[in-house]
């Protein structure tokens, strides 16, 4: 017990690591932590009973409730991760729209701000 105890120690502490690379768009640390948090859930599934035997023995309680912040936090990460994908969604959608009153805005070589219509392409920017 106390080794999966630790375990779910350790699934908390990279849930948080997760969770700082997806705030800070580190899209390489996000994807090294991805083999060590599966490793982790797949030792912690090994080692740990039931569902059912963890709710009612008093010693693996500390588990327990390691293991449901552990759900919370990863709740968390993944709510971040849809509004980041939604939010990349609706840009692209933007970049596709065929709307006439949509516009593109790029700087011109001088760094300014030229906006140019949907209808006149890349190539005039």
């Amino acid at each position: 017990m106390p080794y999966a105890k630790q375990l779910a120690n350790q699934l908390e502490q990279m849930l948080e690591q997760e969770f700082e690379a997806l705030r800070a768009q580190e899209i390489d640390q996000f994807e090294r932590i991805q083999p060590v948090k599966t490793e982790l859930l797949e030792e912690i599934t090994r080692l740990a009973p039931p569902a059912h035997e963890i709710q009612i023995l008093p010693e693996w309680q500390e588990f327990r409730n390691t293991m449901i912040v552990c759900r919370d936090l990863h709740r968390r990460n993944a709510v971040l991760m849809e509004r980041k994908l939604e939010a990349i969604r609706g840009t692209l959608e933007s970049l596709r729209s065929d709307d006439p009153a949509s516009s593109v805005e790029v700087y011109d070589r001088l760094g300014h701000v030229a906006r140019f219509g949907r209808k006149s392409g890349y190539s005039d920017a």
